[in-house]
C-alpha cells in the first residue's frame, strides 16, 4: 500500500460531510451492497472492498475492485464478465442486480475519494460512455476529476453533457452549475498578469521520499514540525497500517530532513496524530488526534508540555473539544495570547468553522468563540493561521468561490470584526486542495510563506514554499504657491524614509512630483528660489492599488510661502568682501542708524535678506548668504533689539543687481555690488483718525 494513503484519508474524510450535504451520494444502493455482501457465492475481494470502502480506506478498496474487475488469467473463468455481456448485465458471482458498471462506478468513486484523479477519470468516462442513461452522474464526476487534472475544456464539455440530461431534482445539478463558475474563475486566475511576481517551489522529505508531508510548524531557525506517515509494525487485516505522525525536521535547499519522530503517548496508539502548533514560548504543543471508524472521522485536540527535549503530560484539551463532535488543526498566535482551531461543534455556521480561544499561562485555554459569519460558511473552513504582523487570518475553505477543492483565503481583522475575505489566488491556490498556511512574523505575508497542496501529487498533500515580489510603490503629489495656489515648477524635494534613506526629485511644469519608495517615507523638504524652505510630514490622501504591479499613493499638496524680496529702492544696503560674512565698518555704521530708528519706533520691525555673487556652488552660496543675513541680525540683537522684531531670509546668488560677466570678461565691480545684505524697516499701519 502507498505510504501516503493515510494522509489522503485524513484529507478526504474532511470533505465527506460537505459531499453528502451537496448531494454527492454514491449511486450503488444500500440494497445492492447488502445483496452483494450476503451472497455466499460472492468473491471475497468484493466483500473486503466494501469493508475497506466503509472504513474510509478508499485506495485499498479501489485496488480490490480492480483485482475483481481485472483478475489474473487463472481466475478469469470464475470471475470475469462474459465477453458478450450487454450493458448493465450483472457480474458473475455478485448477486442479483449488481452490474459491471455499478462496480466500475464504485471503483471510480474510490479512486476519486483517495485523490487518484487520473484513475478515477478513466473509469467515470468508461461508465458514462457505456450507460449514460443510468450513469449520467458519471459525467459530473468525470468533469471534477478532469478539472483537478488541469483539463478545463474537457471538464466544461463534460459538465454540459451532464446538465443536458440531468433531472430537476438531482442534487448534483446545483453542484454542476457551481462547477461551471469554478471553471470560469480558474481561467480568470490563470490569465492574471501578476502571477509573474510569484515564485513557487516544492519541497521534499528525506529520507522517505515516498512519504508526503504537510502542515509545517515553525520551531525556530530552519527547524519545523511536519505531519507525515509511518507504518505500524503490528498489522491488522482490514486496518490501514499507515498512520500520520509528527516529525521534527530541518529545512535546507527545499528538502525537509527528518530528525526524529515526536513521541506523543495517548490512550489510542492506533490513532493518527499531526496538524499541530507550538506556543509562542515554545513550552506547549497542541496537536490533532483523529481516527476513522466505518468511514466517519472523529478528531480531538491534545496538549503536551515540554520537558527537556521531549513532550510529556499529554492530555485531551477538553476546553476545545465537545463530545460527539470534532475539533482539529490548532494554531497558536505568535503573541502567545490565542489559539485558533477548526471544529464542527454546535454554534457554528455549518460544517467545520474557524474558532479561537484565549491561551492561559499553563497551556490551558479559555472559552472558545466562533470567528463569525464573515469568515465561516455553511461548508468547511479549516487550517487557520493568524499573522500578527499584518493582522491577517489565513484559512482554507471549500464554501467560497475558488479554483476547486479547498482554496486558501485571507481576511484582515480580529475576533469577529473582519474585513472582506479574499481568495489568495493563483498560484497560491490550485485546482486541487490547498491548506495549512504559515508565514514568519515581522515580514510581509507572502515574502517567505509555506503551505500544503496536493497539486503536484497523484494523491497526497505536499508542502510548497511561496514568495511574492513586492509591488512597486509610487508616491506622487503637487507643490503649490501659497499666495495664488498656482503650481510651482522646478521645486526641489528631498524625501527621507524611516531607515534614514533620502532621495531627490524636481517638480515638473505642472508642479507635480513622483518617486518610487518602500512606503515608509516620513517627511519631505522642499526648496525653491524666492520661496521659504519647507519640511512637512507625509499625509496620504489617496491610494490606488488597481494596477497589478504598482501601488500609487497621493500625498497632500505642499504649499510654499513666498520670501519677502527687498529692493535697493526701499532698503539700506550693506556690502561684504568676497567669501566673507563679517561686517565692515561702513556696514556697522548703517546698522547703528537703523537701531536708533527702531528704538524711536517700538512698533517697527526689520527685515534682512542676504545675497552672494555668482561664484561657488548653489549650496555653498546659500549657506554664505545665510551667514551674511544672520551677521546683520546678530549685530542688532547684540545691541538689545528684541528678536521678535527681526526676520531674515537667505537667497544665495539670486537676483543679481549687476552683470558679473561682460563680453566674456569677469566684472569684479559688479560682483562686489551683488555681495550684499538688504535691510528694510517696516512700520505698523497707521490708525484711521
Amino acid at each position: 500500500m502507498n505510504m501516503t494513503t493515510n494522509i489522503s484519508l485524513q484529507k478526504n474524510v474532511l470533505t465527506m460531510h460537505a459531499e453528502y450535504k451537496t448531494g454527492r451520494r454514491i449511486l450503488l444502493s444500500l440494497f445492492t451492497i447488502t445483496v452483494l455482501l450476503q451472497t455466499q457465492a460472492q468473491d471475497k475481494r468484493l466483500v473486503q472492498a466494501e469493508q475497506y470502502y466503509a472504513s474510509g480506506d478508499y485506495y485499498t478498496a479501489a485496488k480490490l475492485y480492480e483485482q475483481y474487475l481485472k483478475p489474473d488469467a487463472k481466475e478469469k473463468s470464475k470471475a470475469e464478465f462474459p465477453l458478450n455481456s450487454k450493458r448493465n448485465r450483472q457480474a458473475s458471482g455478485m448477486g442479483k442486480g449488481v452490474t459491471k458498471n455499478a462496480l466500475l462506478y464504485r471503483q471510480a468513486q474510490s479512486f476519486r475519494l483517495a485523490n487518484y484523479f487520473t484513475e478515477a477519470a478513466e473509469r467515470y468516462k468508461a461508465v458514462a460512455e457505456m450507460d449514460a442513461a443510468n450513469y449520467n452522474d458519471a459525467w459530473y464526476w468525470y468533469a471534477v476529476c478532469e478539472r483537478s487534472l488541469g483539463k478545463y475544456d474537457v471538464a466544461e464539455e463534460s459538465i454540459n453533457k451532464f446538465l443536458s440530461n440531468v433531472t430537476a431534482n438531482n442534487p448534483l445539478k446545483e453542484a454542476a452549475e457551481k462547477e461551471l463558475q469554478t471553471l470560469k474563475y480558474i481561467k480568470a486566475q490563470l490569465s492574471r498578469p501578476d502571477t509573474a511576481m510569484y515564485a513557487l517551489q516544492p519541497t521534499t522529505l528525506s529520507p522517505g521520499a515516498d512519504k508526503g508531508l504537510y502542515a509545517p510548524v515553525h520551531m525556530g531557525g530552519n527547524r519545523f514540525l511536519v505531519t507525515s506517515t509511518e507504518t505500524d509494525t503490528a498489522k491488522q487485516e482490514g486496518v490501514n497500517p499507515n498512520h500520520s505522525r509528527l516529525f521534527t525536521t530541518t529545512l535546507s535547499n527545499n528538502v525537509f530532513s527528518v530528525d526524529e519522530t515526536v513521541s506523543l503517548t495517548t490512550a489510542d496508539a492506533t490513532a493518527n496524530q499531526g496538524a499541530a502548533s507550538i506556543s509562542a514560548d515554545g513550552n506547549h504543543l497542541y496537536f490533532t488526534e483523529w481516527k476513522q471508524v466505518n468511514g466517519i472521522k472523529t478528531s480531538k485536540i491534545y496538549h503536551a508540555v515540554k520537558n527537556g527535549n521531549t513532550w510529556t503530560t499529554v492530555t485531551e484539551l477538553s476546553s476545545l473539544n465537545v463530545n460527539g463532535y470534532s475539533s482539529q488543526q490548532p494554531s497558536c498566535t505568535s503573541d502567545g495570547k490565542y489559539i485558533f482551531f477548526a471544529s464542527n461543534r454546535p454554534g457554528g455556521s455549518g460544517a467545520f468553522d474557524i474558532w479561537y480561544a484565549p491561551l492561559n499561562a499553563d497551556g490551558t485555554t479559555g472559552e472558545a468563540v466562533n470567528a463569525g459569519t464573515a469568515i465561516n460558511t455553511a461548508a468547511d473552513e479549516l487550517s487557520p493561521f493568524y499573522h500578527n504582523t499584518s493582522n491577517t487570518l489565513v484559512f482554507a475553505s471549500n464554501g467560497r468561490q475558488g479554483m476547486g477543492g479547498y482554496d486558501l483565503f485571507m481576511a484582515k481583522g480580529w475576533e469577529t470584526a473582519w474585513k472582506n475575505v479574499e481568495n489568495m489566488g493563483h498560484p497560491v491556490n490550485s485546482t486541487r486542495d490547498d491548506l495549512y498556511f504559515f508565514a514568519p512574523e515581522k515580514s510581509p505575508l507572502l515574502k517567505q510563506a509555506v503551505f500544503s497542496s496536493d497539486r503536484g501529487s497523484s494523491c497526497c498533500l505536499e508542502t510548497y514554499l511561496v514568495s511574492k515580489a513586492p509591488k512597486k510603490k509610487i508616491m506622487k503629489g503637487m507643490v503649490r504657491d501659497g499666495k495664488d495656489n498656482q503650481p510651482v515648477a522646478n521645486a526641489t524635494l528631498v524625501w527621507k524614509d524611516a531607515a534614514g534613506k533620502t532621495g531627490t526629485v524636481v517638480t515638473d511644469a505642472n508642479g507635480v512630483y513622483s518617486f518610487e519608495t518602500d512606503g515608509t517615507v516620513e517627511n519631505i523638504t522642499v526648496t525653491k528660489q524666492r520661496y521659504k524652505e519647507k519640511t512637512t510630514a507625509v499625509t496620504i490622501t489617496g491610494t490606488d492599488e488597481s494596477d497589478w504591479s504598482t501601488d500609487k499613493f497621493t500625498n497632500k499638496d505642499i504649499v510654499l510661502e513666498r520670501k519677502i524680496i527687498l529692493t535697493p529702492e526701499t532698503v539700506v544696503t550693506v556690502y561684504f568682501d568676497f567669501d566673507k560674512s563679517n561686517l565692515k565698518p561702513d556696514a556697522t555704521a548703517k546698522l547703528d542708524s537703523i537701531y536708533d530708528i527702531l528704538l524711536s519706533n517700538p512698533g517697527a520691525a526689520v527685515q534682512i535678506s542676504g545675497y552672494t555673487d555668482g561664484k561657488g556652488t548653489v549650496e555653498y552660496n546659500k549657506v554664505l548668504s545665510d551667514k551674511r543675513a544672520k551677521a546683520c541680525a546678530e549685530y542688532l540683537m547684540a545691541k538689545g533689539l528684541d528678536t521678535a522684531r527681526i526676520s531674515f531670509e537667505s537667497f544665495g546668488e539670486c537676483c543679481p543687481l549687476e552683470m558679473e560677466i561682460i563680453n566674456g570678461r569677469d566684472n569684479e565691480s559688479g560682483r562686489a555690488k551683488n555681495r550684499r545684505g538688504l535691510i528694510n524697516i517696516s512700520y505698523p499701519p497707521k490708525e484711521e483718525e
